[in-house]
């Protein structure tokens, strides 16, 4: 089955017709919003958009094929989401590696999957400003291929190989709010690696790297930048809660993770948000 795919919803349909259908899926996406595309997993979601599910497909897709002008041609706001998701990629595999967590596939990273998460990291920081600039004016660049590389490819390698965390979990939960359905998966990826980062207790350089590159491409880094600016407390508890459903991939973490730490988190990201805007 070969189907050109807009999105990631798209892509993983396509992806299960495929397999309930014993045919090979070739997947042509036309935007680098996810990193659907390389991944062998399709995602659920119920009729009014929250998460319900992840299931997995017999095989990986058997070739992708990605021009990078039809990219380039499309919105900047896909190709800045697909950075989002991707960004999560080393964070994840980090705690995966440090817990002894099992990755997507029901095995244990390999170093080669380790590294390749860090690249997809490495790349995001060196190339992504100038390839948001290259999107913006529908131009191919060596900065937009190797953005369009991390988020399809290295980041779909990555977090399958070396495993989810935090960064996912906190995205599923928020997906329980119906203020942040009008965005991407990406976007509240990202905003889910800030809270992971304070829930983790990363060092403060690290954090502080990761706001710096959200701003600069134009990730969230608040609360208000997903729709939730005036969330209650107990609202946002919701979104804490699922984050923390058994199965959840937060579980991956070191330490013992309750809703009460993930909400606390997620309120910490936010005002770090708020205090670097108004410096």
């Amino acid at each position: 089955m070969c189907l050109p795919a807009w999105g990631g919803k798209a892509i993983d349909t396509a992806k299960i017709a495929a397999d309930r259908a014993g045919l090979p899926a070739i997947i042509i996406p036309t935007i680098a919003s996810t990193d659907a595309p390389c991944s062998g997993c399709a995602v659920i979601y119920s009729k009014v958009g929250v998460f319900d599910s992840v299931c997995y497909q017999k095989s990986n897709p058997a070739a992708v094929l990605v021009d990078v002008a039809v990219i380039a041609a499309a919105p900047t706001r896909f190709l800045v989401a697909g950075m989002g998701d991707a960004l999560s990629t080393w964070f994840e595999a980090s705690s995966c590696d440090r817990t002894r967590s099992p990755n997507e596939c029901g095995g244990y990273s390999t170093t080669a999957g380790l590294h390749l998460a860090r690249l997809c990291y490495e790349t995001l920081l060196k190339y992504g400003t100038a390839a948001k600039i290259a999107s913006q004016r529908h131009i191919v660049t060596s900065a937009l291929e190797h953005i369009v590389e991390a988020n399809i490819l290295l980041s779909g390698i990555g977090f399958e190989s070396a495993g989810l965390a935090s960064a996912h979990s906190i995205h599923n939960g928020l997906t329980a709010l119906p203020e942040t359905h009008a965005f991407y998966h990406g976007e509240k990826v990202a905003f889910g690696v800030l809270a992971g980062l304070q829930l983790t207790d990363a060092p403060v350089e690290e954090s502080a790297a990761v706001f710096s590159f959200c701003e600069d491409v134009g990730l969230p880094t608040t609360l208000a930048d997903i729709g939730l600016e005036n969330v209650s407390r107990e609202s946002l508890m919701k979104a804490a809660e699922k984050a923390c459903d058994p199965g959840q991939p937060i579980h991956h973490e070191a330490g013992r993770i309750t809703a009460e730490r993930v909400l606390d988190a997620m309120l910490a990201a936010d005002a770090l948000g708020q205090a670097r805007r108004g410096r």
